[in-house]
């Protein structure tokens, strides 16, 4: 079984930045990709980033140079750098882990952006 735990989300003005945490806990296989998806309201979820255990890592276009991924493969946590936050960024952002091709799925934080 395994636990995703998000946290880092929040209200911020357009420009701003946040930075989104994601622990796993539980049976945590040494090879995985860990990632952000997000969904906004009356959208379909869509992905955000993703990088690998080898820190390989893959980002939707709409996020390039604004946002960036980073894992600390010890402490089985995956973060979320988000800068020049716009508007369309409000969304809720869940954490995922894929492992013997199985997906986990965290509870997801609410990341708001006022214009």
């Amino acid at each position: 079984q395994v636990q995703l735990v998000e946290s880092g989300g929040g209200l911020v003005q357009a420009g701003g930045s946040l930075r989104l945490s994601c622990v796993a806990s539980g049976s945590i296989s040494s090879i995985n990709t860990m990632g952000w998806y997000r969904q906004a309201p009356g959208k379909q979820r869509e992905l955000v980033a993703t990088i690998t255990s080898r820190r390989i890592t893959n980002y939707a276009d709409s996020v390039k140079g604004r946002f960036t991924i980073s894992r600390d493969n010890a402490k089985n946590t995956v973060y979320l750098q988000m800068n020049s936050l716009k508007p369309e960024d409000t969304a809720v952002y869940y954490c995922n882990l894929l492992q013997s091709w199985l997906d986990y799925w965290g509870q997801g934080t609410q990341v708001t952006v006022s214009s």
